[in-house]
């Protein structure tokens, strides 16, 4: 029999995205038995695979980091205990197959014995031949090691497999990840609040496998829950493979709105006339938001409601793009008296311009200036999810200045198959729908997010109609 991988496995082990696998199994060059596949077919399918490499999953690893732009974090093993527990795990299974083995081998040695018992009898002698030289053909072969089937032991040492119920999204736990840590890297809007253990809206109920407690909480779960197997997201790790039964946000109106006191990071030029404000929030006290939503920020006496640019898979670091405007209070703050650990208070989130997690549809983002900054958090999140067939990002400026985040597209489309960019440096709204209508052409098949100044998100939103978009896979907000 095969053996069977799960398609998230899969890529990793080779270090594909699940999106290109996805694609190989429609057009028929990979087989697939009940979403999964085998891992000879994989092996023909990437027949490069080294035994000495660490494992598909570290490129992965590696193209999601430079694709989010993030510092290259440390690589943690899992705690000892529980590095000891998955070995522990794995060496139960290795004894069980060494007994299955040799209940085999006994099973052989009695037929041939009873064969010899019965040679004189027609035809005995020539199956007892038969069996002597299958035997000596299997004993004698020199067969390579299954290079995935040592990467999979290797990737289940490393991390661990999480499937939620009853969505069927699925995540793995790495390092000394907590599982809400876990899953909000992997883009899953999991239900949770203040992630430090005291709420307890993030219980969920193990429903296979084993967790262990790697982080304290006051939250008090009832005898009755702990019987029933829950445990918080927040404060318990994978010790192996986990199916768990938990809450997910359905869309925007699910989050609470929240005030949080953060502290500036750090203020960074991104171009001529924007700069990154990047606010970090305390350990215990984190924004809940969905990618693509906005917060409103006081600083003093001032204030603004400015997109997110950054995604929820980092909860706590919370990144703005605020532009140039003498006539804007907060803006002037920002250029001017803001600095490094000065306090601003968060409300939020606002808005519903969130991606539509769910769709199966490739996705196109139309974005205009600093309409960039919700967009990129939309990107980040569909990365995360690797989900989307296609990402392609239009991203139009008066200027070409404009683009003031051109090299991170550049590294997203290096790094990811299924990303692509385009700058148009002045235009039209219609101009744009007409790019648009000529690189896909059933526009219809896909969705489309929209954001920008005011005056270019409504005439871009007129022309993709006039080019026959249906208005209701259009998501639009005004920057």
């Amino acid at each position: 029999m095969p053996q069977l991988l799960t398609l998230s496995r899969a890529a990793r082990l080779v270090g594909a995205s699940r999106v290109a696998l996805q694609l190989k199994i429609r057009s028929g060059e990979l087989p697939s038995f009940d979403g999964m596949v085998a891992a000879d077919d994989l092996l023909r399918l990437y027949p490069d695979i080294k035994l000495e490499e660490d494992g598909g999953f570290e490129q992965v690893r590696e193209i999601k980091e430079r694709a989010f732009g993030r510092r290259v974090r440390e690589r943690l093993l899992p705690s000892q205990e529980i590095l000891s527990q998955r070995l522990y795990e794995q060496g139960l299974e290795l004894a069980d197959l060494r007994a299955h083995l040799q209940r085999y081998h006994a099973m052989m040695e009695a037929v041939r014995s009873r064969i010899r018992e019965q040679e004189t009898q027609p035809g005995m002698a020539a199956l007892g031949a038969y069996l002597d030289d299958s035997l000596a053909e299997v004993l004698g072969a020199a067969e390579p090691p299954n290079a995935l089937s040592v990467m999979d032991d290797m990737l289940r040492v490393m991390s661990a497999h999480v499937t939620l119920r009853p969505s069927g999204h699925d995540f793995f736990v790495e390092g000394a990840d907590t599982l809400l840590e876990a899953a909000l890297k992997a883009g899953l809007a999991v239900n949770y609040g203040c992630s430090n253990g005291n709420c307890g809206l993030c219980k969920v109920r193990v429903v296979s496998g084993e967790v262990k407690k790697v982080r304290p909480h006051d939250y008090v779960l009832s005898e009755a829950e702990k019987s029933q197997g829950h445990a918080l997201l927040c404060a318990h790790a994978a010790v192996g493979d986990l199916v768990l039964e938990a809450l997910e946000t359905g869309s925007a109106g699910d989050i609470p709105q929240q005030q949080i006191v953060a502290r500036i990071k750090a203020l960074e030029p991104l171009g001529e006339d924007v700069r990154l404000l990047h606010l970090q929030t305390p350990r215990n006290n984190r924004l809940r938001f969905l990618a693509g939503q906005s917060a409103t920020l006081a600083a003093g006496e001032t204030s603004a409601q400015l997109p997110i640019a950054s995604c929820p898979c980092d909860d706590r670091n919370l990144h703005f793009h605020v532009e140039r405007d003498a006539k804007d209070d907060f803006s002037r703050q920002v250029f001017g008296a803001l600095r490094a650990g000065d306090p601003v208070t968060v409300f939020g989130p606002w808005g519903d311009f969130v991606l539509r997690a769910d769709s199966p549809r490739p996705i196109l983002f139309v974005a205009s200036e600093a309409g960039f900054a919700p967009v990129k958090g939309l990107i980040e999140h569909a990365m995360s999810l690797d989900r989307a067939e296609l990402l392609h990002l239009y991203w139009h400026a008066a200027r070409p200045a404009g683009h003031y985040l051109v090299n991170l597209c550049r590294a997203w489309a290096d790094a990811l198959d299924n990303f692509r960019y385009t700058t148009m440096a002045g235009g039209c709204a219609e101009d744009i729908a007409a790019r648009m209508a000529h690189d896909h052409a059933d526009l219809a098949a896909f969705d489309v997010y929209l954001a920008g100044p005011e005056v270019f998100v409504d005439a871009t939103a007129k022309a993709l109609a006039q080019q026959g978009f249906p208005a209701d896979r259009l998501s639009v907000t005004a920057t």
